[in-house]
Parts: C-alpha cells; structure tokens; sequence
C-alpha cells in the first residue's frame, strides 16, 4: 500500500495529458515501488485523464483498475479494467457517507484488479442511487438550465483555466 496518493491534472488537452502528466505519474509510481494503481475520477474530464494513464500505468507493467460513472468515456478509452458505477458523477468510490457502498465498490475494485482475465473488463456495480432516476435526466442537462446558469458555469469554468494557465506559466510548463 503507498504512503500517499497521487493526483493527475485533468484541465488539460489530450496531448499534454500523453506527454507530459502520464509519463511523470509512471515514474513517480515506478519510483514508490507499486505494482498495482487505483485510479478514482470525478468528472467527465478526469475520467478521460485517468483512463489515458492506466493505459500508460499498463505499458509500464503497473495493472490498473478504473472505479467510475462515466462509462461511455472510460470504455471509449479502452482501459483493462473497470468497475462501473451507475452514479452522478463525483460518486466513483460510493455513496457519500455510505461506508458500506463505499466498502462495496473498493471491493468490486480490487477483486477485479485480481480476476480480470481479459482485456477491457467492465464489472457492473449492483448499487443504486438512492430515489428516483430523475437525477440522470438533470445532470448537466443544459436543456433544463437557464441562460443565466449556463453563463456562470461557464464563467466558473474559464476562470478555473485562467488559473491552471498562471500555474503552468510560473512553473515553466
């Protein structure tokens, strides 16, 4: 077990996901002595980011499993090794303050790391979201937000890469 976890920036293109962030998180896992990777996205974004480093982790002989809600994308991706969730995102470990959903799906995480005998392997989680469905047919559903949320999620999501471009800036990236 690592002492630490690692985090992957996943505000970037594609390219400088491949080239830069996917090498620099092999080494550091090759670096902590790891033969295995758990890889937990939040966003539709960071489920593209981490499905391109367990392709990555994989080339490098560190076996990877995906816990996840965004399905298309990380299947799209062509991971090994996935467990999916059929949650908002932001929910691939489990139900907020659910220990046991949370247990559940660690579980389903690890004994797939260890059976999966074929490549892109999804293993389906049981668990529900709690209530009605309805939540799938909100979730950033832009036919049902207004012009004046749609400005200020856009306004929130420019100024959070303002500032992922003033970081890169200073550190020579």
């Amino acid at each position: 077990m690592a002492e630490r976890f690692l985090g992957l920036p996943s505000n970037r293109s594609q390219r400088d996901t491949l080239e830069r962030d996917v090498p620099d998180l092999v080494r550091r896992v090759l670096a902590m002595g790891l033969d295995a990777a758990l890889l937990v996205p939040n966003c539709p974004v960071c489920h593209q980011s981490v499905s391109l480093a367990a392709r990555g982790l994989e080339v490098a002989g560190i076996a990877t499993v995906i816990m996840g809600c965004a399905r298309d994308i990380v299947e799209h991706t062509g991971v090994p090794r996935f467990v999916f969730s059929d949650f908002p995102l932001g929910n691939s470990a489990g139900r907020p303050g659910d220990t046991a959903s949370q247990d559940h799906t660690l579980a389903l995480a690890l004994g797939l790391l260890e059976t999966a005998r074929a490549p892109r392997s999804t293993l389906v989680s049981g668990l529900r979201w709690p209530g009605q469905a309805e939540w799938k047919a909100d979730y950033s559903n832009p036919d049902r937000l207004s012009a004046a949320e749609i400005a200020r999620r856009r306004a929130a999501f420019d100024a959070g890469r303002a500032v992922a471009k003033d970081v890169r800036s200073e550190s020579g990236g």
